[in-house]
Order: structure tokens, then C-alpha cells, then sequence
């Protein structure tokens, strides 16, 4: 019971981890126009991965897409990678850790085939975490850079000093949502384990003899006459009692007419 709840909480967590890395991608405010300065000002411009978009007072919002590829910064390009390729793990992961919960029975699919799913959708879950939190790690890291040599042109008295950004909304989403994702993963691994079978984790090969067990056994030679069978060493499977003199006798009496 345990494991199953578990199994199912991971993959709540991941779902959620995995729509928010979606919503962070597709939101505009990646980085914000900083008002520390100027707290009242008629045009407000924030940044996203597709387009930048600006603000006006009287309400009026007009966005336009970035046109060009080549010309965005090599960090920027890695951001947008990183990001695209934690949705596509994490999608693809989603779906197989559907086919992979223990509340769901699809034909005769053994547990084993189930414990290998949940472990190849929780690896896939800790990468697109990953990718999401490094992603936003990474376009944070350029706006703190980017902050901080405007601040310090702008005290140098430098004329024509750009905007100030700082973090967007969009960058707490990310880190939020990789985390979930993280833990959704971990959660997944563990549940793992308590979806392999007992019998499965020691397996142990037992050799049948395809005949019946035979066994010998040696002990001192004993002469006789040759016809007493001795039970303490004749006797077990696969052999058979001698006969007795009486019966000797009876079968061959020619042969005992002169004793």
C-alpha cells in the first residue's frame, strides 16, 4: 500500500512540477524593468524567451517576438535548450509512468516490467528538473551580471545608461517547478523498489536430476558365498534384494541335487 502511494504521489508532484516548467516557459516575465529609481514612470518593459513586451499607463500592452535566432546571446539560445528539452523529458515521462502505475492493470504485465517503468519515468523526471532549475540558474546569473555593470555605469555618469532589470515572476515559477520536479523523480526511484518481487531479488537455481536420485554408498568388502545380500549395503534405490539360497534352489534344482 505504501509503495503505491508513493508511486502515485510521484506522479502527482512531477505533473505539477512539469506544468509549471510549461507555464514558466511560456510567460513574458522573465525579467522585469527595475523602478528602484523611478517608481513613476509612463512605460513600463518586461523580457520573456519569445518576446519582449511593454507596459504603457494608460494600460495599453504591445508585445513583439524576438525575429531572429542567430542574433540572441549564446546564454539566451542555452536557456531556451535547457527549458525546451525539460518539458520534453518531463512529457515523455509522464507518459510512461501512466503505464507504469500499480493502479492501473493494462493486460498481463508483470510487476517487474512496472518496477522498470517507474524507474525510467523517475530518471526522466530528476533530468527535466534538473534542466529546469539550471535554465533559470543560468538566465538569473545573466541579469544579476547585467544588473550590476548598469549600476555601475550609472553612478560613473555615463550618459545613455540602459534599463535596470531584475528577476521576473517567471524565474520563481521555474525554480518552483523544478524542484517538484525533482522531488517527483526521487519519489518515483523510491517507489521502485517496492514494485519488484520478492522472488525476483534473490533468485536462486535449483538442479533436478532428470533420473531418479541414486546413491552409493562403500563400505568393506565382505567375502561370502556369493548369493547373501547384505542389507546394510545392498539395500536402496535403484537396487534390488538378492534372492535368498531357498529361492536359488527352487529355480535351479539341478544344479543343487548333489549338496
Amino acid at each position: 500500500m505504501s509503495t503505491t502511494i508513493c508511486q502515485v504521489m510521484g506522479f502527482l508532484v512531477s505533473l505539477l512540477g512539469i506544468g509549471g516548467t510549461i507555464m514558466a516557459t511560456a510567460m513574458d516575465t522573465w525579467s522585469t524593468q527595475d523602478l528602484y529609481d523611478n517608481p513613476v514612470t509612463a512605460v513600463f518593459q518586461y523580457q520573456g524567451l519569445w518576446r519582449s513586451c511593454v507596459r504603457q499607463s494608460s494600460g495599453f500592452t504591445e508585445c513583439r517576438p524576438y525575429f531572429t535566432i542567430l542574433g540572441l546571446p549564446a546564454m539566451f539560445q542555452a536557456v531556451r535548450a535547457l527549458m525546451i528539452v525539460g518539458i520534453v523529458l518531463g512529457i515523455l515521462g509522464l507518459l510512461v509512468c501512466i503505464f507504469a502505475l500499480k493502479c492501473i492493470r493494462i493486460g498481463s504485465m508483470e510487476d517487474t516490467a512496472k518496477a522498470n517503468m517507474t524507474l525510467t519515468s523517475g530518471i526522466m523526471f530528476i533530468v527535466a528538473g534538473l534542466c529546469a532549475i539550471t535554465g533559470v540558474s543560468v538566465f538569473a546569473n545573466m541579469l544579476v551580471t547585467n544588473f550590476w555593470m548598469s549600476t555601475t555605469n550609472m553612478y560613473q555618469g555615463m550618459q545613455n545608461v540602459q534599463n535596470r532589470y531584475t528577476f521576473g515572476s517567471a524565474l520563481f515559477v521555474g525554480w518552483v517547478a523544478g524542484g517538484l520536479a525533482l522531488v517527483g523523480g526521487i519519489m518515483m526511484c523510491l517507489a521502485c523498489k517496492g514494485l519488484i518481487p520478492e522472488e525476483s531479488r534473490y533468485k536462486a537455481v535449483s538442479y533436478n536430476a532428470s533420473g531418479r536420485n541414486i546413491s552409493y554408498r562403500t563400505g568393506p568388502y565382505k567375502v561370502g558365498s556369493g548369493y547373501e545380500a547384505d542389507p546394510k549395503t545392498r539395500k536402496g534405490a535403484g537396487y534390488e534384494e538378492a534372492p535368498r539360497n531357498e529361492d536359488v534352489r527352487r529355480s535351479y534344482p539341478a544344479k543343487y541335487d548333489y549338496v
